[in-house]
């Protein structure tokens, strides 16, 4: 066991989010092994109250930083980490003209490799302990992904990104070498194989992940959906509702399907554990869907806005009372950073609907990409948090990084304050170390 003195922020979840951090300005985070040698949370709250109880534990004082729970990415893109800040007129010309080719090059399995062990390095610096990301079409993109994010011990799920049309064929999944089964059967038959291979492997997970219904044809999502019913325990990951050019171009392929969103309910892919990244343009038929089915959405603020797609709805997912958390979206989305991804939540909050606008408070920016993100994934008290049974992923912050924050955060005078301080002026330089499972990486605040 191993205990550490500092300010803890967590996260009640009986409270609703607006209100939910708990925030010990003298705190004791008592973490250890549980049977299967998995290193949790065993205790936390004031210094004062709990020195008594672990008098013999090894205790790392830490003045002046604040831990808060590892931050927790609920739609990325590893294979995107290369065209982040590419200019573009809209979400397709993007896709056609910077993704697709790069996409293209993670058929080599070396490539694959170099750029699994910079975006797990990346993900880790910025203060990610949990992410749910899209690999390429190709199996090598997958097998290196899982392979390093293994070898951190970052709780990773990913999956083989089906796309079997309607995008250069470097790109698309590929028929098998021997030419038995065409790109649709092999796609699906890696897709089986990777899930035997890597789900629950330590902490990994794996995500069925159509990349959205126009990439993917009726027997591919049908397949995925097949795939979905038989392992009731692997989560799925798509696209909806991100850009109404998208949104018109699925609703001509699929016009049997109610809506866009209709369509991966159609083929079985709405349920526990899908998260459809954006949700845009939704109307109350597809809040409604998404709330019956279990479903939840990952928002992402910064891509939204650096695209022009559109404003992410919070109240009315609200009123609607479905489940989301906050992405990055990299490469759409413009930083590896949550502090800059809260950020950017906070503009679509106040400015996404006129008379509807939400002003996001501190806290509840702050949940959407820890407790409330994990929630999304089915994972509410394994990750996301710093309650007694978490797992032990945290993150240790200085408050005083940069001349500026350390000016502001010094005259805070609430909780709120301190926290929209960090968020508005953070960086990767307020990560001073992320620590998984005590197996810790000093970050260097420069």
């Amino acid at each position: 066991m191993k205990a550490y003195r500092a300010a803890i922020l967590r996260f009640d979840p009986a409270r609703e989010p607006a209100q939910s951090a708990i925030y010990e300005e003298d705190g004791l985070l008592v973490i250890g092994p549980d049977a299967s040698g998995t290193q949790r949370v065993q205790a936390l709250g004031s210094y004062q109250e709990l020195r008594q109880r672990f008098p013999d534990v090894l205790t790392e004082h830490l003045p002046g930083r604040i831990i808060a729970p590892g931050f927790v990415d609920l739609h990325i893109h590893f294979p995107q980490t290369n065209v982040i800040a590419s200019p573009a007129d809209g979400l397709l010309p993007w896709l056609e003209n910077h993704t697709y080719p790069e996409e293209s090059r993670f058929s080599e399995p070396v490539y694959g490799a170099e750029s699994a062990t910079f975006f797990i390095a990346e993900l880790l610096r910025n203060g990610v302990t949990t992410a749910l990301a899209f690999a390429s079409s190709h199996r090598a993109s997958v097998n290196a992904l899982f392979a390093q994010a293994q070898q951190q011990r970052l709780r990773l799920i990913t999956g083989l990104c089906l796309m079997d049309r309607h995008a250069p064929a470097a790109a698309l999944n590929s028929a098998s070498a021997d030419g038995r089964f065409d790109a649709t059967e092999q796609s699906l038959i890696d897709s089986e194989a990777l899930i035997q291979q890597w789900h629950g492997c330590g902490r990994l997970g794996y995500a069925i992940t159509p990349r959205f219904a126009p990439s993917c044809s009726d027997a591919q999502l049908r397949g995925a959906g097949e795939l979905a019913e038989r392992y009731g325990d692997v989560w799925i990951q798509s696209h909806v509702a991100e850009n109404r050019e998208e949104i018109e171009w699925a609703r001509a392929l699929f016009p049997a399907s109610a809506s866009y969103l209709a369509t991966y309910g159609d083929f079985g892919l709405l349920r526990e554990r899908a998260i459809y990244a954006h949700c845009l343009h939704f109307d109350e038929q597809d809040r409604a869907l998404m709330r019956a089915s279990g479903a939840a959405a990952a928002v992402c603020p910064s891509s939204n806005l650096f695209l022009g797609s559109g404003y992410f709805d919070y109240a009315a997912a609200d009123r609607a009372g479905f489940r989301y958390g906050l992405a990055s979206d990299v490469g759409g989305g413009t930083s590896f950073s949550p502090f800059h991804t809260m950020l950017a939540a906070y503009y679509v909050g106040r400015e996404g609907r006129g008379k509807q606008a939400l002003s996001l408070s501190p806290q509840h920016l702050w949940w959407q990409h820890t407790a409330g993100a994990a929630q999304a994934l089915g994972l509410a008290g394994t990750v996301g948090n710093l309650v007694p049974g978490c797992e032990a992923d945290f993150v240790v912050l200085n408050p005083q990084a940069t001349p500026l924050l350390a000016r502001r955060t010094t005259c805070a005078n609430s909780l709120d304050e301190l926290l929209f301080a960090l968020i508005v002026l953070g960086d990767d330089r307020v990560v001073e170390r992320t620590v998984i499972s005590q197996a810790l990486l000093t970050i260097s605040a420069n």
